[in-house]
């Protein structure tokens, strides 16, 4: 898979693209990053990407032009791709979506967002818009990281077992919370991990994982 990052702030994303597992499904070949500085596409001597908004307000808006033809040279890079933008506007972001992202075999172009927004005529060339929470940040470039870990992990040979993105947290679409888990030492304080967990006996065990697992709050 080909993920295209159009950001202001592309250095922001090397801490955490080139680390953990996301930098061993690059290393593996799995995957492969591009981060694209929309300040490239900026217009005029100054590189100016953004102005003032039509009909008055405070801040700053980014303007369409450096937005778009930086969506078309990536899309030169990777003609199938999706084109996803991180908005508060967009539709909550949930595992079903990471699941769709990865199961395609389309690359990504990320657009992230800074300012006050953005000319909402970029979304004639986006695909899909994500909310990732009821909360403002300062911009796109966080969500974008989010969007990224959540679709990369999922992708064949990242996690190195078949079934390690299946059972885990938030295992299904209807939010369920993956059920406590404990390791050595089995008495840490006094607190101990409970006995049906070193019983050895499976179904016992099976029959409180479920018990424990729960709906996300």
């Amino acid at each position: 898979m080909k993920i295209q990052v159009i950001s202001l702030f592309p250095e922001m994303f090397q801490g955490v693209l080139f680390a953990s597992m996301l930098y061993k499904a690059a290393d593996r070949g799995i995957v492969s990053y591009d981060l694209i500085n929309l300040r490239d596409y900026g217009r005029g001597p100054r590189r100016q990407v953004d102005d003032t908004p039509y009909g008055g307000g405070d801040g700053m808006l980014l303007m369409p032009e450096p937005i778009v033809n930086a969506i078309e040279d990536a899309k030169q890079a990777d003609p199938s791709a999706v084109v996803i933008l991180p908005t508060p506007r967009g539709k909550s972001y949930h595992q079903s979506d990471a699941k769709r992202l990865a199961a395609t075999a389309a690359g990504l172009i990320i657009v992230c967002p800074r300012y006050e927004g953005y000319d909402e005529r970029i979304t004639n060339w986006i695909d899909e818009q994500y909310c990732i929470g009821p909360y403002i940040l300062t911009g796109g470039e966080i969500p974008a990281m989010v969007i990224i870990d959540s679709v990369v992990r999922l992708l064949p040979g990242v996690l190195g077992g078949e079934t390690s993105a299946e059972i885990e947290s938030f295992r299904n679409d209807d939010g369920e919370v993956e059920f406590p888990q404990y390791t050595r030492p089995e008495d840490f304080r006094g607190i101990k991990v409970p006995d049906v967990l070193l019983s050895g006996h499976h179904a016992q065990i099976e029959q409180w994982r479920q018990q424990h697992s729960k709906p996300a709050a």
